[in-house]
């Protein structure tokens, strides 16, 4: 197909380009004593990860954990869930990691659906199906050698969950060679090196936070420092203290610092640029923290689906503002119209990945797989055009998602969860613009005749079995949802409704 972007390539600090084996704990810096990840709590040198990475393997193998199994993870950002990640992969086994806000509710169908044998937690769920073990009793110390495991490309590595249109969240399944070739794509991109040092901050549940922050700076024998949120102070101070070289990060996040007073930002001489996605950002926000920080700040694009980022605005070269940049390395993208057929430069249609990133498919869900996966192409739902440069402009989503701060939420499952209330007939959910989160979730709802409920009791209701994210900032009662001449409830024009006037 046209308008496929192909980079040569980057250079590389520090050394020559690195290649990632099977398995990310498998880089130039494995055996090495140079530094690899750091919380708050500890630091491990390589050797230290390998270390505990094998004592962890060794413990999931005693629990009868191997390949083809499927190991929970639900703890906050922490060396403890890169070790717990690494270990179930030594032993072939595949990570669904969960959000550790989530309700029981929304822990229970992952677990569920994934069909994990083991949760790893510090939290306490009686009942549950599968097996737990808390963070604090993996294990430390390997019994016997390190060794290399011998991992199959093919190997299913992580189970993502996103939710979908029809509200129940599916399973992305990516395998290890997808999470190879987008390491490899990152790398080529922004030229990782040993030298490099992330400032890991957006949380390891995504493929964002695991790719781009994690996978990609160790496959080049860089170093990662996590924190376990965002505070605009404590992260600007880890990141000149430690030395940072690049972080990852959401609009939400960008607009936080760009409330601080300019005498509040301390000196970074080894920040080199800033990566920016899951979420669209102004042209102004990144220019005025381009001229804070003073490094280039990277907007991209991707999909879980594709294993994270599919377009990248470049390092060295043209920037435009407004894009997403172009393809990244070892991928394509093209733009279809209506008719199927691919658009010419400057044409609106939807957006199609091609690539090694692209996902196995949804666990359990063949039509699903179907319905997005067509001759190997990922379509993605979202509407934009490609210039005569190559650079991709999302102009719109064909789908319904809310992205609030980098999260992606789903009218559909907050509606299917409103509709369990008994008072409720009915419940459309779109996103109000924010300034700091870009999209906040508001509810219409429509009540059965002659029920009552106020908006505190549908909100307590929401609070209940939905993660505080996906609870609509606004509930209205209504009498009826605006609909279109055919009946069909009009979500464009209530977001209309609701974006600021000039």
């Amino acid at each position: 197909m046209s308008r496929v972007f192909e980079s040569g390539p980057s250079p590389v600090r520090g050394g020559a380009q690195a290649s990632l084996q099977h398995l990310p704990w498998l880089s130039p810096g494995a055996g090495s004593t140079r530094l690899s990840v750091r919380d708050a709590n500890e630091e491990l040198t390589y050797i230290g990860l390998e270390k505990r990475a094998a004592a962890c393997a060794e413990q999931l193998e005693e629990r009868g954990i191997g390949r083809g199994d499927v190991v929970a993870i639900m703890l906050p950002n922490s060396v403890a869930f890169v070790v717990a990640l690494l270990g179930a992969w030594r032993v072939g086994a595949a990570v669904t990691p969960v959000n550790p806000t989530f309700t029981e509710r929304e822990l229970r169908y992952q677990l569920e659906d994934s069909g994990a044998h083991l949760l790893i937690t510090a939290n306490e769920y009686p009942g549950m199906d599968a097996e737990t073990l808390r963070p604090s009793d993996l294990k430390r110390v390997p019994d016997g050698p390190v060794g290399d495991p011998a991992i199959a490309e093919d190997t299913l590595a992580l189970l993502v969950y996103t939710s979908g249109s029809t509200g129940q969240p599916k399973g992305v399944m990516l395998d290890h060679a997808n999470l190879r070739a987008m390491a490899q794509a990152l790398r080529s991109h922004v030229g990782f090196g040993p030298d490099d040092h992330a400032l890991l901050v957006l949380p390891l549940f995504h493929v964002n936070s695991l790719c781009v922050s994690f996978l990609a700076p160790l496959s080049a024998g860089g170093s990662v420092t996590i924190l376990e949120r965002f505070s605009p102070d404590t992260f600007l101070q880890t990141a000149a203290r430690c030395g940072v070289t690049y972080f990852s990060t959401v609009p939400a996040i960008l607009a936080r610092l760009a409330e601080l007073p300019r005498e509040a930002i301390p000196r970074l001489p080894t920040l080199r640029f800033v990566i920016c996605g899951a979420a669209p950002a102004n042209a102004e926000l990144l220019a005025l923290t381009e001229k804070r920080l003073g490094v280039p700040v990277l907007e991209g694009y991707g999909l879980t689906e594709a294993t994270c980022a599919s377009t990248c605005n470049p390092l060295w070269g043209e920037r435009k503002p407004g894009t997403v940049g172009r393809v990244l390395p070892g991928q394509q993208i093209v733009i279809l119209g209506e008719d199927g057929l691919v658009a010419a430069p400057g044409v609106r249609g939807e957006v199609a990945v091609l690539g090694p990133t692209v996902m196995r498919g949804y666990l359990g869900r063949p039509d699903a797989t179907a319905e997005v996966m067509r001759g190997g192409w990922l379509r993605t739902g979202d509407i934009g055009f490609l210039d005569e440069d190559a650079y991709l402009t999302l102009v719109d989503r064909s789908k319904d998602m809310i992205i609030r701060g980098g999260e992606n939420l789903y009218p559909k499952e907050i509606e299917a969860y409103l509709a369990t209330h008994p008072a409720v007939l009915e419940a459309a959910v779109i996103g109000r613009p924010h300034p700091v989160y870009g999209e906040v979730p508001i509810a219409h709802v429509v009540l059965h005749p002659g029920t009552t409920a106020s908006e505190a009791d549908l909100r307590d209701h929401c609070g209940r079995g939905l993660t505080k994210i996906k609870v609509p900032t606004e509930i209205h009662v209504v009498s009826d949802l605006l609909r279109n001449p055919v009946g069909k409830v009009d979500k464009p024009a209530m977001r209309r409704a609701l974006a600021p006037t000039a």
